[in-house]
This record gives C-alpha cells, sequence and structure tokens, in this order.
C-alpha cells in the first residue's frame, strides 16, 4: 500500500512543482508510533524556504482530499531535505559533481562499505569518489547499481 500511496502522491504533487519551479526530492509514507505520515521533500537551487513548503502543502492537501489515495488518518508534512539531502537518481549525481557525498553500499567496493568524499566523476553509470585517508588522497570508482544510500554530506 505504501508504494501505491507515495506514486498517486508523485503524480498529484508534480504539476504543482513544476508550476513552480520546484523539484520532487522524496516522498515518504510511514508509520511512527501510532501515526502515519505522509513526507513530501521539496527544493530548488539555493533551497526552499516556509512559504513554498506551506504553498504546496495546502495544494497538495487539496489534491488529496479529491482523489482520497489513503482510507486512514495520517499527517501531511512538505519540507526541504535539508543540506545532506538524499541522492535518489542518476540526475542528482550528475548535479552533484565536485559535491562532498556519503554513499553506503549493498556489497564492498575496495573492502568498504561506505565512503564519504568528493564526487569526482561520475560517467558510464560509475561513480569516482576522492576521499582522504589521515593526509592522503585516493579515489574509488563505485558502480551505480552497488549504491544502497547516498547523501550529500556536510564538511566541517
Amino acid at each position: 500500500m505504501s508504494s501505491q500511496v507515495t506514486k498517486t502522491t508523485e503524480e498529484l504533487v508534480l504539476p504543482i512543482l513544476e508550476k513552480k519551479n520546484l523539484e520532487l526530492v522524496d516522498i515518504e509514507y510511514v508509520k511512527e508510533g501510532k501515526n502515519r505520515f505522509l513526507r513530501v521533500y521539496i527544493d530548488k537551487n539555493g533551497g526552499v524556504d516556509i512559504s513554498e513548503c506551506g504553498e504546496v502543502s495546502e495544494e497538495l492537501s487539496e489534491k488529496l482530499d479529491e482523489t482520497d489515495p489513503i482510507s486512514e488518518a495520517y499527517f501531511l508534512e512538505v519540507s526541504s531535505p535539508g543540506v545532506e539531502r538524499p541522492l535518489k537518481s542518476k540526475e542528482d549525481f550528475e548535479k552533484h559533481i565536485n559535491s562532498n557525498i556519503y554513499v553506503k553500499l549493498y556489497e564492498p567496493v575496495d573492502g568498504e562499505k561506505s565512503y564519504e568524499g568528493v564526487l569526482k566523476r561520475f560517467v558510464d553509470d560509475v561513480l569516482t569518489i576522492e576521499y582522504k585517508v589521515k593526509t592522503r588522497k585516493l579515489t574509488v570508482e563505485i558502480p551505480y547499481s552497488k549504491i544502497a544510500k547516498a547523501r550529500l554530506a556536510v564538511t566541517f
């Protein structure tokens, strides 16, 4: 049911985001405790502000009320994905060349199941990440198919 809810929500929210020049980052339909949450994460270059989230929430809420795809009570949340936004698609990786990222892998590459470093290239479905081990800079090539999760990573 969760995948059907997210699919229907995506169909409803994409036209709203398109007319506002916003990007859909992710949709989650989850149960936390006794409550269910439908979370829609949106973004644009420079980030989104609270008024944009509010406008999208109002319009999406109306569409969800009209189509009524969720039979149980839930909370709708529309927000920014934050500075450590997930990277969900190949396009996300292409847009974030030279950004610091964190990737978790399904299986080890060069003996490791996770890497954090600068995404240097994304060519032919292979990421090249430059990372540090103490003072040495190393690179690793990771096939896109081996990525379980990825996100932007903040460095201090």
